[in-house]
């Protein structure tokens, strides 16, 4: 009889995160099914399965599989973590929220401080498997680092947080050298970023700068030579490409990074970036071995397995879970569910 995975979404980036997840799921001839509670079920495409509450406490998934931080403690089956992101430096990155049994990490970097933490705590496991988000793209970028095009092409990104943002500040900059025709640029944000400072971006469009409003940001990676950003975690996957990255007052600055606090230093940053310097590119490839090793595109199988394993070996850990009664509330009211938590037997 097949197993029954739940995908569990809050935004409409966990269907970039978890889609890989459904087709490792369904490769072992399973099935997966998908629940939101924000955004994102009206991007589900032909043959991708939706559910209520009510059906999903009904169709009892032996796992419930996300990229949130919050997952419903009356949904059955085992609560697993897989993260929306790497680590950048931004605050509750490494933070334990009392709904998950099983963390699945990226690399050695987050898997030594999740185990301290399971260790300390003893209310969950702990599995390093890869991100299940970046499966395809591993495939795709797999051989030699191609060599930059010309014109040089530039992925300018910001994370959307007023603290953390360079968008503002390095908005006259942008502008400045996307009129000339040296390099091409795309822009893209995250979703959450302020609507005017979009909309400054967008008007700057002409021949040499697109704004991208792809959902998935991975697909721009291909494209590019380089990146500018300043604080996001998306910046992390991309240094998973091997190519280099200029941040503005970037929260964990590293010799993995081209980092800079003045706008003046934007461009010569950018050119020391396009020319790859060999230390700066061994410093990339020892980064993106501590936070990603996996270069196989297999991290949603080795998901599965972990899960696998977790209740092979009876699946509970060795304290339980946390009362958590207030966000366990607010989590009822966002999902409007008043039942009873435990399932009736079958």
């Amino acid at each position: 009889m097949p197993k029954h995975y739940l995908l569990y979404g809050s935004e409409r980036y966990a269907l970039a995160i978890l889609r890989p997840v459904q087709e490792a799921i369904r490769a072992r001839g399973d099935e997966a099914a998908w629940f939101f509670d924000g955004p994102g079920a009206e991007d589900l495409v032909a043959g991708e399965r939706l559910l209520t509450v009510e059906e999903v406490r009904a169709w009892r998934p032996i796992a419930c599989i996300t990229s949130s931080n919050h997952l419903p403690h009356f949904f059955p089956g085992v609560k697993v973590e897989t993260f929306h992101g790497f680590d950048a430096g931004k605050p509750r990155h490494i933070y334990i929220r009392g709904f998950f049994d099983l963390y699945c990490t990226t690399g050695p970097r987050d898997t030594a401080q999740f185990q301290a933490l399971a260790d300390e705590l003893g209310h969950f496991a702990v599995a390093e498997t890869g991100w299940p988000k970046i499966d395809p793209f591993m495939k795709e970028i797999a051989g030699a680092l191609p060599p930059v095009r010309e014109p040089p092409v530039i992925l300018y990104h910001s994370t959307f947080s007023p603290s953390w943002s360079a968008a503002e500040t390095l908005y006259d900059e942008v502008r400045r050298l996307s009129r000339d025709g040296r390099w091409r640029w795309i822009v893209t944000f995250h979703p959450k970023m302020n609507p005017q400072t979009t909309a400054k971006f967008k008007a700057l469009q002409n021949e040499h700068l697109t704004f991208a409003e792809n959902d998935n940001i991975l697909e721009l990676f291909p494209q590019v030579d380089m990146m500018c950003s300043d604080t996001s975690s998306a910046l992390n996957e991309f240094l998973l490409t091997g190519k280099p990255v200029v941040t503005f007052k970037n929260r964990r600055p590293g010799p993995q990074l081209l980092d800079i606090d003045d706008p003046a230093q934007f461009e010569p940053a950018i050119r020391t970036a396009l020319s790859r310097p060999p230390e700066l590119m061994q410093a990339i490839r020892e980064y993106a071995d501590s936070i990603h090793p996996y270069r196989d595109g297999h991290s949603s199988e080795r998901v599965l397995d972990a899960i696998d394993a977790f209740i092979a070996r009876g699946g509970r850990n060795r304290k339980p879970k946390p009362g958590n009664w207030w966000r366990k509330l607010k989590l009822r009211k966002r999902i409007g569910y008043w039942g009873p938590a435990r399932l009736p037997r079958p």
